[in-house]
């Protein structure tokens, strides 16, 4: 499978699982939603204090296992290099990671002050390999 046609899963399949490494070299697994933006990265929310955030920060390499939401059936590993956007600068990333994964919101401004209120962060992986199933 190339990078191209994984994205394409993710843009229709959100459900996955993060994989980082904690300190020790153990993985930690977090279930996460993923979107793709508009240069081919894989997008997923999460808060500044969790310990996917904290592991990322320290090592910059993530695995994500992308699946339908009946489970069974196709799924996608992608492996690749991490960025953390933080907020303010994460606002309107969030908002279109939003848009792109469940439409219009029905209140902004209620949206806006929830991320602040929960110190989300954009994690941005771009792909540099990839495994379908």
């Amino acid at each position: 499978m190339q990078i191209s046609e994984a994205l394409d899963f993710v843009r229709t399949n959100h459900r996955a699982v993060l994989a980082t490494t904690r300190r020790d070299g153990t993985p930690q697994l977090s279930p996460v939603t993923a979107g793709v933006d508009a240069q081919g990265r894989i997008v997923i929310s999460t808060r500044e204090p969790l310990a996917k955030t904290r592991n990322l920060r320290r090592d910059p390499r993530a695995w994500l296992c992308v699946f339908t939401d009946r489970f069974y059936g196709a799924w996608v590993t992608v492996h690749g290099d991490v960025e953390i956007v933080s907020l303010p600068e994460a606002l309107p990333l969030l908002e279109s990671y939003y848009r792109d994964i469940s439409g219009e919101h029905p209140d902004w401004d209620d949206y806006r002050a929830a991320m602040v209120r929960d110190e989300r962060v954009v994690v941005r992986i771009t792909p540099r390999s990839v495994v379908a199933g």
